[in-house]
């Protein structure tokens, strides 16, 4: 195969196109450094740890994660109930209240609840109050110690965070290569 036989246009998107996907590859192994260290700081927290106030940002929350936080349940918005782990593995209902903080005063924020565990899917009468607990990803509370008369919930853990971009920057390099195989295929199949 002669290099001045290659088409110009096709060989200069197809390696813009090379060169973007091991571009994205590299940054992804960046991305995979930043989320170890961060996953790191998540299971670094100590146990006796301060209990932190409610972060009301995404950011505030990501640096909090896996802390104890107290916050004021000022109203119950709703209440639902989905499939939980309890503290020692046993499968059942975790029972999830989405407060309005007391604290927030006008145009108050919000934040979910993880009240407990129990066996049945029928939730409990709870109207709010006082919550002290775990802050798990999304900004969920899970409440320690449980509310309502429920059971403890397994406790928010960071080992359960994934740290996919090694799988990712392997992904983005895979496609580099097989759109590379593809196009000298494709020339030598228009040359032959």
């Amino acid at each position: 195969m002669n290099l001045r036989s290659l088409p110009v246009l096709p060989s200069l998107i197809v390696a813009a196109a090379v060169a973007a996907m091991i571009a994205l590859g590299f940054w992804q192994l960046g991305r995979a450094d930043e989320k170890e260290a961060l996953l790191a700081s998540y299971r670094n927290v100590p146990q006796d740890a301060a209990p932190v106030e409610y972060p009301l940002t995404d950011e505030g929350i990501e640096q909090n994660l896996y802390r104890a936080t107290t916050v004021q349940c000022g109203e119950v918005v709703s209440k639902r109930d989905i499939v939980g782990t309890n503290s020692v593995g046993v499968k059942g209902w975790a029972h999830l209240a989405t407060c309005r903080l007391a604290s927030a005063g006008e145009g108050a924020d919000e934040a979910e609840i993880a009240l407990g565990w129990s066996r049945t899917p029928q939730g409990p009468d709870w109207a709010g109050g006082e919550v002290t607990g775990i802050l798990a990803p999304g900004g969920k509370i899970v409440a320690d110690p449980p509310l309502a008369g429920l059971g403890p919930l397994a406790k928010p853990d960071p080992a359960d965070l994934p740290n996919n971009h090694l799988s990712y920057a392997v992904q983005w390099f895979l496609f580099a290569l097989t759109a590379l195989v593809i196009f000298i295929l494709a020339v030598r199949k228009k040359a032959g």
